[in-house]
């Protein structure tokens, strides 16, 4: 079996990087210890290895079906998912009353890593059932928590988010689904929603479906959206589980990759009555969505992260075993081959994937430390906290899930035509990944996020605070051992997001939206660079400080650390010039261009 994940760089990021420790001073987590933290991880890697591993490949090659009305999975799903169950891993983030364990939301993040990168497809029913509960939670009403939140909390009831619909991928505004009150409080639902991910399956005793509607005479756009909770089977007043509520199968959706999650076309309504509870208030369902969907955003982009680093580590364990050519310099052809290690253009690529993988995954561990910042750090600074992840989220979910295919890309080429055969699984992760960038929002509303939302928001105060941290971090690194490039690369970066933000914003009036944001995907990729550039001088310092003392192993991955520090300064940063210019310009080619030109 492929190794799937380091172990050795999650504790790295954790408690090197981040003070991940340090959260234990915290009185919600006052309990815990970094002993606590590691024996979570490492049932959670066991559990990866032993129930999510063993069946990847066997799911991506047996995709669900329908038998006489049922979705059929591998049987290996359904033990992951009992597996997963029995940890407690559901529950593991949530207060002890709700039978949690109160983790960091970073732990577990990084206790979901693990499942993610061992199998992205059976991984997507927690990730989807922790996501919806989180937002009852947040959002339900006293008797709604007691009826749907306890059992999906314990593992017994799974949930979805049920947003798009054929007509209205990302254009949420034009959902026609619609709600009818019904005079007791509850709702008829009545439409078609597409895309659902785990809609259907024999997993779980039930299915509870979060929903977009319209109530009947709710004005059109987003403003007349509500939100509704629709489970598979109605749920009676004692919890107990009622008759069908009509949610019927209408297909599966046949996927490139990501196999193992089923992914559905619901109809809502079909051969009968279906039963919604509203959630909050009425019109502000898009809003309270936004609250699962900002959650998945991350999730989304470490779930891109994890087959990218599990991809570069079966390449890296390829490169270290295949023997193949000679050094240059050796002029005998009789000598003795070497492994395609040795090989500076495969060291390229390994650097390449290293400096994707390892970076994304500081980011996604960064940005889930601001959540727990969120939740339980000083008042003081809360808002400052909250403008910079928003901020960053649109990067969060977007660079991973496009540099991580960069990577995989990257790993198929070091493995030659076997990375490109089902005799090793880079493939498989190639195909996963190409969801990433497509759903919970693509690129391109990720840039229109960024330049016409989080840039500007509450006066630009989130770049600021994003500035602020980075001139922060490039004070503190000053005179380490091997940082002057690595310090240098990102000064420069970040005088050119500053000049081309500047110039951008100075215009916006002048050019309307429409042009104004014609180039956002320049935004996206000039400010993901940068970021990722800080992720690494952040990594950079803490191996720095660490190396006088590293002996053994420890010493190699310090030094790796700092190599590929280096490389990303040297190789990738200076494209952030490119953007920074092109955003700076309001270049008008993709706006100009007409569709009868094509």
């Amino acid at each position: 079996m492929a190794p799937f994940l380091s172990k050795r760089d999650l504790q790295f990021q954790l408690y090197e990087v981040l003070d991940t420790e340090g959260l234990t001073a915290r009185p919600r987590h006052a309990e815990h210890s970094r002993e606590v933290y590691d024996d979570v991880l490492n049932l959670a890697y066991n559990v990866a290895e032993k129930y999510f591993a063993n069946h990847t490949r066997d799911a991506d090659l047996n995709e669900p079906h329908v038998v006489d009305g049922q979705v059929k999975l591998v049987p290996g799903v359904a033990a992951a998912m009992k597996a997963f169950r029995d940890a407690g891993f559901f529950s593991a983030h949530h207060d002890e009353d709700l039978g949690g364990l109160q983790l960091p939301w970073v732990v577990m993040q990084a206790v979901q890593a693990n499942f993610q990168a061992a199998n992205m497809g059976s991984s997507g029913y927690p990730f989807l059932t922790i996501g919806n509960a989180n937002l009852q939670r947040e959002f339900d009403t006293e008797e709604q928590k007691r009826k749907y939140l306890a059992p999906l909390l314990e593992g017994r009831w799974f949930g979805t988010m049920a947003l798009s619909e054929p007509h209205a991928g990302s254009g949420l505004a034009d959902i026609t689904t619609s709600a009818t009150p019904r005079g007791d409080g509850t709702y008829s639902i009545q439409g078609t929603k597409m895309w659902i991910s785990g809609g259907e399956h024999e997993l779980s005793e039930n299915i509870v479906h979060l929903v977009l509607a319209r109530i009947k005479g709710a004005p059109a756009g987003v403003k007349g959206i509500s939100l509704f909770i629709v489970p598979r089977y109605r749920v009676n007043e004692d919890g107990s589980l009622g008759e069908k509520n009509n949610v019927v199968l209408a297909g599966l959706n046949h996927k490139m990759g990501y196999r193992g999650t089923t992914n559905t076309l619901l109809n809502f309504g079909e051969g009968g009555e279906t039963v919604g509870e509203l959630v909050g208030e009425a019109g502000r369902g898009l809003g309270y969505m936004f609250h699962m969907m900002n959650e998945a955003r991350i999730g989304v982009g470490m779930g891109a992260v994890m087959l990218g680093y599990a991809g570069y580590l079966a390449s890296l364990e390829y490169a270290r075993e295949r023997l193949q050519g000679r050094h240059a310099s050796a002029k005998d052809p009789s000598g003795q081959m070497v492994s395609i290690i040795e090989h500076a253009d495969v060291k390229r690529l390994l650097l390449r994937q290293k400096a994707f993988v390892e970076g994304g995954l500081a980011l996604g561990l960064y940005a889930s430390s601001l959540v727990d910042d969120l939740a339980t750090g000083p008042e003081e600074g809360r808002e400052d906290t909250r403008l910079l992840l928003d901020l960053l989220t649109p990067i969060v979910k977007s660079w991973p899930s496009k540099y991580s295919q960069e990577a995989l890309s990257d790993a198929i080429q070091v493995m030659g035509g076997a990375g490109y055969t089902r005799d090793y699984p880079v493939e498989m992760y190639y195909r996963d990944n190409r969801l990433n960038p497509i759903h919970e929002g693509t690129e391109g509303i990720q840039g229109n996020d960024l330049l016409g939302r989080k840039v500007t928001q509450a006066g630009g105060r989130g770049l600021t605070v994003l500035l602020e941290r980075m001139h922060a971090d490039l004070k503190a690194s000053e005179g380490l051992e091997g940082l002057d490039g690595i310090r240098a690369a990102l000064t420069t970066a970040i005088a050119q997001n500053r000049d081309a933000f500047g110039a951008i914003l100075g215009r916006a009036a002048e050019l309307g939206p429409d042009l104004y944001l014609a180039n956002a995907n320049s935004a996206l990729e000039m400010l993901g660079h940068t970021v990722v550039g800080w992720m690494w001088l952040r990594q950079a310092a803490a191996a720095a400080r660490a190396l006088p003392g590293a002996r053994g192993d420890d010493e190699g991955f310090y030094r790796g650390k700092l190599q590929a520090a280096r490389f990303f300064a040297v190789y990738e940063l200076p494209k952030v010039r490119a953007h920074a210019e092109l955003l700076a310009s309001a270049d008008p080619t993709t706006h100009e261009m007409r569709g009868d030109w094509f």
